[in-house]
């Protein structure tokens, strides 16, 4: 950062009185730019228990499976962005259940949420972002050739879980550490 959002001024990194880490401050008007991680939301749509994936258009990992996920807009609730991604992704419509997973990568500053839905009509297809839509079994989910680790945190969570399908989601035994991105 170069130049206040607010007024134009120069910005300097320097620690704010009172806090305990450098922050991006206007030399001019004195507005601290304040820098925080980035939301990631998605889906993980299910339709007569199987699992609907997206193989990426675009780059990153174009040509890879992933869940149809991405950044939280402003002014949405995460739910609403895991059901627009999902959209934009699959041209598919889905009733949220409930929240699958949540965790942190903090060394790329990004939290994901995860919520587990069901396809509302069983429709989906292509979009500008994803090359191939298909509906999976878990036993044959391509594994090797997920987009992201992300990706396959959150499908393994699902997999793993007792419970499918139900409102009653989200236990937290027996679950792993957090992937790490690259």
């Amino acid at each position: 950062m170069k130049f206040c959002s607010s007024c134009g001024g120069n910005i300097s990194r320097k620690i704010p009185e009172g806090d305990n880490r450098p922050r991006y401050i206007c030399d001019v008007c004195g507005t601290i730019h304040y820098q925080n991680p980035k939301v990631v939301v998605g889906s993980i749509p299910v339709w007569e228990e199987k699992i609907l994936l997206c193989k990426r258009a675009i780059e990153p990992r174009k040509g890879f499976w992933t869940l149809p996920a991405g950044f939280l807009e402003n002014r949405e609730t995460v739910e609403e962005g895991a059901a627009r991604e999902t959209r934009e992704e699959a041209n598919a419509e889905i009733k949220i259940i409930g929240l699958q997973s949540v965790y942190s990568i903090p060394h790329i500053s990004q939290v994901y949420m995860f919520f587990l839905a069901e396809l509302v009509d069983g429709k989906f297809s292509e979009s500008p972002e994803s090359e191939e839509v298909r509906l999976f079994d878990v036993d044959k989910i391509p594994w090797e050739e997920l987009s992201f680790a992300s990706v396959q945190y959150a499908l393994r969570q699902y997999v793993n879980s007792p419970i499918k399908n139900s409102i009653h989601l989200g236990s937290t035994r027996d679950r792993k550490s957090p992937p790490k991105e690259s």
